[in-house]
């Protein structure tokens, strides 16, 4: 414990002594912004551009940088992790929530679970911990398996405890890496003995975080993490999923923070089965929008009304493949430009897969090779679908400049 409170000062010493070095940096910066800097020529515009980023800056607290030490201790995960199959839940005879989920999570993985309310992600993570049992299906999980699970409730809290009792178990001194875990999360000094009963609801939360990775669990649930902690804590948060070697699972309605945590993510509508989609909430947004424009695109195209029988039998003979270019050019580009975006993303999750499949035809996982082959398929179809349309959108653009 010494040792670590030595090094957390050279770190917060390190780190003072690089701010001033920043702000006086910025201070002259500033004065020279205020003077009236020239903005015709490119290095001025890249002094002015360089010298906005420096001042907007500010360093990062050091006193939180010995989260990477907290993965020590954290139970290595087996080739078994947790395998859903052919899952569903109701609630006494009551309509589905989900129905079919497959899942076979691996170790390190990281999912986050997307929908509206009611689709029945927190049943799911209560399912995935062990406190409901499905309806039907099965959920298998591995001998190995550490679960950590932070809820929408907590851990209930003795209010009679002070913070670092409630850490260390009642212990008088903390280990290091429970002193690592409290500094890290904003609970210093003075902080750590102060009595449950007297922390701010916030404050209640992040202890009930704290106390949830304080079990060194390998695969961890996060149920609306976002929605009772501060921007702090969350930031450090990320930073220990960062590099935690475990397997993660999300619920939130947070795009930014299922951006930075998740690699793909699960759709619950509840409508449908849940579906996986590959790249996170990002990717599967675009994807949404491209598959509303496809749907535009799809649309057959009305003949104008009209009172002339003739008119109406001429329109009724009009082969399929005539198709008179009624959208603006301008609506054209849109839609081009919005499936080239779709083109790209969908070229990357290919070759994303690509490396994936090649990686397990060498490993020999053939249960996940069958998974990553099937994935690969869909976005290979995707994508020859999304070509297709565009090769239609830019004929059509091209008849309506004519």
């Amino acid at each position: 414990y010494a040792g670590y409170l030595e090094g957390r000062a050279l770190r917060e010493e390190q780190a003072i002594s690089q701010e001033s070095t920043r702000k006086n940096l910025a201070r002259k910066e500033l004065a020279w912004l205020r003077r009236g800097a020239p903005a015709r020529t490119s290095k001025p515009k890249a002094r002015i551009d360089a010298a906005t980023t420096l001042i907007e800056t500010r360093a990062e607290p050091a006193a939180r940088s010995g989260i990477p030490d907290l993965w020590f201790g954290t139970p290595r995960l087996g080739d078994k992790v947790v395998d859903l199959i052919d899952v569903s839940f109701n609630h006494d005879g009551a309509p589905p929530l989900f129905s079919g989920v497959e899942l076979m999570l691996d170790n390190r993985e990281r999912l986050g679970l997307i929908g509206p309310n009611g689709a029945g992600k927190s049943t799911l993570l209560d399912l995935i911990a062990g406190r409901r049992s499905p309806t039907t299906g099965t959920i298998d999980v591995g001998s190995t398996v550490r679960i950590g699970y932070y809820d929408q409730i907590g851990v209930e809290l003795d209010p009679r405890q002070r913070v670092r009792e409630a850490i260390t178990g009642g212990r008088r001194e903390p280990d290091w890496q429970d002193a690592a875990l409290l500094e890290s999360f904003w609970f210093d000094g003075d902080a750590q003995w102060a009595p449950i009963e007297l922390l701010s609801g916030g404050e209640r939360r992040r202890l009930q975080l704290l106390l949830v990775l304080a079990q060194k669990p390998n695969v961890l649930l996060l149920d609306e993490p976002t929605n009772d902690l501060d921007l702090d804590t969350l930031r450090v948060l990320e930073e220990f999923l960062d590099d935690w070697p475990g397997a993660l699972i999300v619920v939130s309605h947070d795009r930014a923070f299922l951006e930075r945590t998740v690699a793909d993510v699960i759709v619950m509508d509840g409508h449908a089965r849940p579906s996986r989609r590959p790249g996170g909430y990002a990717a599967w947004e675009e994807q949404r929008r491209s598959s509303m424009v496809r749907g535009r695109i799809a649309d057959p195209r009305k003949a104008p009304s009209t009172s002339s029988g003739s008119s109406a039998s001429k329109a009724s003979k009009a082969k399929p493949s005539e198709k008179p270019a009624t959208r603006s050019p301008s609506t054209l580009r849109f839609l081009i430009k919005d499936l080239e975006k779709e083109i790209k993303r969908l070229t990357k999750v290919k070759d994303r897969l690509e490396v994936k499949v090649a990686d397990l035809a060498v490993s020999g996982d053939h249960v996940e090779l069958t998974r990553l082959g099937g994935e690969l398929t869909a976005v290979l179809t995707e994508l020859e679908a999304a070509e297709e349309q565009w090769l239609e959108l830019t004929d059509e653009a091209e008849r309506a400049s004519n």
